[in-house]
C-alpha cells in the first residue's frame, strides 16, 4: 500500500495534523503498536482488551509515519504529538472506509467464504485453484473479523489478480459491516450449525446472520456459490443480487460429488458431475466433509474459469493446513490427527466420522475438548457428541477435556461404550499426562478442540515424547 496521507485522510474523512507531510507514503497500516513497521500508518482502535490511544506515542516512536486518534482524544496529546496525528470521529469506523477505498481502487474480484465450518479449508482449496492462473491474496490466521479484514485488504499489491477472504461472525450484523468493508462479487456460504448459541437464540437466527454475506454481495454481475444439501443455506437464494450456483453432494446441484470414497485421514476421492461431464479426482486432504468444501471451491472458481482440469492436477497435492485435521505419523508406529484448532458440534461430528473411516489402526482414540459459546444448550450438544461417537461402532476410547465435556464422555457411555473405556480431564495438561503413557504402536488418536480449552497442549506433549516420522513443517495449502 503506497498511498499518501492526503488520500488516507479524504477516505477516512479525517483531519491531518500539521506536523504531517500530505505527500508522504504509507508502508502498510497497523493496529499494534508492537508490531508495527517504520513508515506504516497507526489506528488506534479502542478494543476488546486494551485501547490503542494509550499507545500513540509508542507507535511515533517506533516510526509510524502518522496516528489516526479519535477527535475527542486528540486533546490528550502534547502538541508535538497532535501534529503527528490525524483526526476521525471513529477510529474503528475510518479503518473500514480506508480498507474499502483500496478495495474499491484495486478493483479486481473478492470472494468472501462463511459458514459455521469449513471456512479455513475452503478458503485453501479456493486459493490452490485460483492460483493456476492468479496471484491471490487470502487470509491469513484468524484475519477473519472486523479488525483483521481491513488489515488483510491493506495487503493488497497491484500485481494480486483476485482476492480470497475468509468471514467471521459472532453477533448479527457483523457480516454487513463486512461485505460492505470487502465488496465480495463472488459469496460462498458453506454450513449453517449450531455455534455461537451464547449469542443468538436458534439456528435459524444463526442461518440470518450468515444471509448478511449473500445480502451484501456487489451487484447484479455477483456470484452466490449455496450449498444445497443446507436448506438454511438454498434458501439464501431468494436474496441473491446475481446468479446462484449449488453444489452438493445428498440433494441435486450444478456441481454434484458422487462416488464418494472415503479413506478418512488418508483422503478422499470423488466423481465430479458437472453439466452432464463426470471427471474423477483424488483428494489428498482427508474426510468426506472436506468434499463438500472442494465443491464449492470448484464452483466459486467457475467465476474466474478454473474447474474440473486445474482440481484434477491441484487436488492431489494439498496439505492440510496447521491443526486442522493434518496427519502426524510417528516412528514408534501410532499416529496423530491434530485438530484442535477450533471446535463445534457439526466439525465434532464431521472429525469423529473421518476418525471412524480411518483404516489400518488397531484402536482409534478421540480426545475433545469442551466447545464454547453454546448457551444453553451446550450440555446437550456435548452428550450428542458422544453418542455420535459410541454410535459409529468404530472408536475405542473416547476422553474428554474440561467443562461440559463430561457430558460427552456421559453420552458415550449412554450410548453403549463400556465406562472403562472413557476418561474426563478437567484440564489438557492432564489429559496429555495420561495420554503420552496411553498410546501404542497401532494405535490413531484424534486431538478434536478448541484453542480456548489449549487442547494443542495434548499434540505438544505427544511430539516432545516421540519423534515424527516426517519432521517438515506443515505448510499448508495454497499461495
Amino acid at each position: 500500500m503506497r498511498w499518501t496521507l492526503t488520500q488516507v485522510a479524504d477516505a477516512m474523512a479525517g483531519e491531518p495534523g500539521h506536523g504531517l507531510d500530505p505527500l508522504a507514503r504509507l508502508a502498510g497500516v497497523s493496529i499494534d503498536s508492537r508490531t508495527l513497521r517504520p513508515g506504516e500508518l497507526f489506528v488506534a482502535i479502542h478494543g476488546p482488551a486494551h485501547d490503542g490511544h494509550d499507545y500513540v506515542a509508542a507507535a511515533l516512536e517506533s516510526g509510524a509515519v502518522a496516528a489516526v486518534v479519535a477527535g475527542p482524544l486528540l486533546s490528550k496529546y502534547p502538541g508535538w504529538l497532535q501534529d503527528r496525528c490525524i483526526t476521525v470521529p471513529d477510529t474503528l469506523a475510518a479503518l473500514h472506509q480506508l480498507a474499502r477505498a483500496v478495495r474499491k481502487d484495486w478493483g479486481r474480484k473478492v470472494c468472501g467464504i462463511t459458514g459455521s465450518v469449513g471456512k479455513t479449508t475452503t478458503k485453501e482449496i479456493l486459493a490452490a485453484l485460483l492460483g493456476a492462473k492468479l496471484r491471490v491474496l487470502k487470509s491469513e490466521g484468524n484475519f477473519n473479523n472486523e479488525y483483521g479484514l481491513p488489515l488483510t485488504l491493506f495487503r493488497l499489491e497491484e500485481t494480486h489478480g483476485v482476492a480470497v477472504l475468509e468471514m467471521g461472525m459472532s453477533f448479527p450484523g457483523e457480516l454487513r459491516r463486512l461485505a460492505a468493508i470487502a465488496l465480495p462479487d463472488v459469496a460462498i456460504e458453506l454450513r449453517v450449525t449450531p455455534a455461537h448459541l451464547m449469542n443468538f437464540s436458534s439456528v435459524e437466527e444463526i442461518a440470518l446472520a450468515k444471509r448478511e454475506l449473500v445480502e451484501g454481495l456487489n451487484g447484479p454481475l455477483s456470484l452466490a456459490v449455496l450449498n444445497a444439501d443446507d436448506p438454511r443455506v438454498a434458501a439464501m437464494a431468494a436474496v441473491a443480487p446475481g446468479k446462484v450456483i449449488f453444489y452438493g453432494i445428498e440433494k441435486p446441484a450444478e456441481y454434484q460429488a458422487e462416488d464418494i470414497e472415503d479413506r478418512g485421514a488418508l483422503g478422499s476421492a470423488f466423481t465430479l458431475v458437472h453439466k452432464g461431464k463426470r471427471t474423477r479426482i483424488e483428494m489428498s486432504l482427508p474426510g468426506r466433509h472436506v468434499v463438500l468444501n472442494a465443491l464449492a471451491g470448484i464452483a466459486a472458481a467457475s467465476a474466474w474459469g478454473i474447474g474440473a482440469a486445474e482440481a484434477q492436477q491441484i487436488f492431489p497435492g494439498l496439505r492440510t493446513p496447521s491443526m486442522r485435521g493434518e496427519l502426524i505419523r510417528f516412528t514408534n508406529g501410532f499416529a496423530l490427527i491434530n485438530d484442535s484448532y477450533n471446535s463445534s458440534p457439526a466439525a465434532l461430528q464431521a472429525m469423529t466420522s473421518l476418525l471412524a473411516a480411518t483404516p489400518g489402526f488397531q484402536r482409534r482414540i478421540l480426545a475433545a475438548g469442551e466447545m464454547r459459546e453454546l448457551g444453553p444448550s451446550s450440555a446437550q450438544l456435548h452428550r450428542e457428541g458422544g453418542t455420535f461417537a459410541a454410535q459409529t461402532g468404530k472408536v475405542d476410547f473416547v476422553i474428554g477435556v474440561q467443562g461440559d465435556a463430561a457430558q460427552l464422555v456421559e453420552g458415550a457411555v449412554a450410548a453403549g461404550l463400556p465406562r472403562e473405556r472413557t476418561k474426563f480431564y478437567a484440564s489438557p495438561v492432564n489429559a496429555a499426562n495420561f495420554l503420552v503413557d496411553f498410546v501404542k504402536p497401532g494405535d490413531v488418536l484424534l486431538v478434536k478442540g478448541s484453542r480456548s480449552v489449549k487442547m494443542e497442549r495434548i499434540v505438544e506433549a505427544l511430539l516432545g515424547r516421540f519423534a515424527p516420522e516426517d519432521a517438515r513443517p506443515n505448510v499448508g495449502v495454497g499461495h
